[in-house]
């Protein structure tokens, strides 16, 4: 059966180590929307945060973000699905992290937020979680997070939270866990995401397909990270980058090239058509 929808990651996977598309991505993307297939980029980003590169793609229709809590038709701005945390469980959620001492994020309505002071630091040179010039371009400053963050506490999309060391994200683990009615993933190593009980992308893909009419036999996805295990599992082809973790290697049906060797490319010339590359 033939590929009708590829879903991608992004970084990591289909952009290269530098944050990039790469001219050969580029084309083997736009030739598979050509041909017919969707592309359907499917990222832990919030809308506001995607790429310049990823957005010049010609004629991409849909994307998910915020690890699944929003669908939005990118040509009509129509917002398909929108699954965000429940107010309750940002209440819960809000207790554990006022105090945490840890580098906070929050989604709300496709847009970042982070603290000012953080912001600043991160601004005036100091450490940072991510690149400092991401984090100006994406990431939107107020005066009280969590504050912000109850306040709209019915359309918080995604918590994002990093940490200095491993030991700190791993003492915090449980802790999340105990949040009922929410999701705890990771797509880096030093963070966790919280998300809505069903928030994931494979189940706004599952939205998706649905809506278009598409079959898990017809479905390739892409990923690198534990946040796209359930991704790829919705999938009738299942690609991991060879940059991938161990875990998304494990369950691939197929290892491509890594992202700095255009793996995402590699896979739609194989996949879609049916066209090997070395």
């Amino acid at each position: 059966m033939s590929i009708r929808l590829i879903a991608l990651d992004i970084d990591g996977t289909t952009l290269n180590s530098k944050g990039r598309l790469t001219e050969r991505t580029k084309d083997a993307l736009e030739r598979a929307i050509e041909s017919g297939v969707y592309v359907v980029m499917a990222t832990g980003r919030c809308f506001d945060a995607l790429p310049d590169d990823i957005m010049a793609i010609s004629n991409m229709n849909y994307v998910v973000t915020s690890n699944g809590a929003m669908v939005r038709d990118l040509n009509t701005g129509e917002v398909i699905l929108r699954n965000c945390l429940d107010p309750e469980v940002v209440v819960e959620a809000e207790k554990i992290l006022r105090d945490c001492g840890q580098m906070v994020e929050i989604f709300i309505d496709g847009t970042a937020y982070i603290e000012r002071s953080l912001y600043e630091y991160i601004r005036d040179g100091g450490d940072t979680y991510r690149h400092r010039e991401y984090v100006m371009k994406t990431r939107n400053p107020v005066d009280d997070l969590m504050g912000h963050l109850l306040k709209n506490r019915d359309r918080i999309e995604n918590i994002n939270i990093f940490f200095n060391t491993q030991e700190a994200k791993a003492a915090m683990h449980p802790v999340l866990l105990q949040l009922e009615n929410a999701t705890v993933t990771s797509s880096l190593d030093n963070n966790w995401e919280i998300g809505g009980a069903t928030t994931s992308k494979a189940n706004a893909l599952r939205t998706l397909t649905e809506m278009l009419g598409i079959k898990k036999e017809e479905m390739m996805a892409c990923g690198d990270s534990p946040n796209d295990i359930a991704m790829l599992q919705e999938a009738g082809i299942s690609v991991a980058v060879g940059n991938a973790k161990e875990p998304v290697k494990e369950m691939a049906s197929f290892i491509s090239a890594t992202n700095n060797e255009d793996g995402v490319a590699v896979a739609i010339d194989k996949f879609v058509f049916g066209k090997e590359t070395e």
